[in-house]
């Protein structure tokens, strides 16, 4: 009986590992804002709770409409989450499963059940439960092999950079927070704004600030660039790749990473990929 014991468990480690494996593959967990279980958005908090459970255990979730910039790129870089709900008139029946860029599973949890009455007390439980086949994995994001790496030289454009914002945006902003102490989820009017974009600035003066020597500041989540003015020109936000940083530049989602010796700003302008030198004095 012991033997049989410990050839299941030697079983279950085994196939821990390949998942292990399978997973460390992708370096971002998508989570739908809306997934087709459910009727609304963020129906029962279902979206900020995967998140926050995701993020819980390790994972780098980003919710579906904003995709950081090498993953809008290459969504393959991403596993999409799959709320499958099997429930039926008298239980809550639910599993979490995870799919690649081709809409292949690649890893599903145990389904796990509710007898809860409240629909959305129910709908909570059951996420709580399915996480629990996500316990343990000791997820690590390790690059593939052989990806390409584009190199091709490409020219830097700067067009309508200088203009007055005199409309009140049309679009709402979504607030989000993920934690369990407070779960939020709201849209919110945007504010009315009084800055304005300087009128005296030039496309030259513009390309200086990033072409010239700038010096590396550690802050809370990476570094701010600054020129010898002093003036913050670039905010850098850590990633989990070792020399690849976030930032915006010009309301562009861009990435700032090192290649050889020479540091790189990499963004898209207009669906064309620019890159420009920066000279960088940490």
């Amino acid at each position: 009986m012991r033997l049989k014991i410990v050839y299941i468990l030697l079983f279950a480690m085994g196939l821990n590992g390949v998942v292990n494996a399978q997973l460390n593959d992708y370096k971002y967990i998508i989570v739908p804002k809306k997934f087709d279980a459910f009727k609304s958005v963020n129906q029962y908090q279902s979206s900020t709770l995967i998140k926050y459970y995701f993020e819980q255990n390790g994972f780098n979730a980003v919710y579906n409409d904003d995709l950081p910039f090498d993953l809008a790129a290459n969504r393959c870089l991403g596993l999409t989450v799959d709320f499958i709900d099997n429930s039926n008139m008298f239980t809550t029946k639910a599993i979490i499963a995870l799919k690649d860029c081709n809409n292949a599973e690649v890893f599903r949890s145990e389904e796990v059940k509710s007898k809860i009455k409240s629909f959305e007390e129910a709908y909570k439980d059951v996420i709580q439960q399915a996480f629990l086949s996500y316990m343990g994995l000791d997820y690590v994001y390790e690059p593939q092999q052989g990806q390409p790496e584009e190199t091709a030289p490409i020219t830097v454009s700067f067009k309508d950079d200088v203009k007055t914002v005199d409309e009140e945006p049309k679009t709402n902003v979504v607030e989000q927070k993920a934690t369990m102490e407070e779960q939020v989820y709201k849209t919110v009017e945007p504010r009315p704004s009084t800055v304005m974009k300087s009128t005296n600035t030039t496309t030259a003066n513009v390309a200086a600030s990033t072409t010239g020597l700038l010096y590396a500041q550690p802050i809370g989540n990476g570094f701010q660039l600054v020129d010898s003015t002093p003036k913050v020109v670039l905010k850098l936000e850590e990633t989990s790749m070792e020399n690849v940083f976030m930032t915006n530049f010009e309301g562009n989602n861009a990435v700032v990473f090192k290649k050889g010796d020479t540091w790189l700003l990499e963004y898209s302008d207009n669906g064309e990929k620019v890159q420009k030198e920066l000279n960088i004095k940490f």
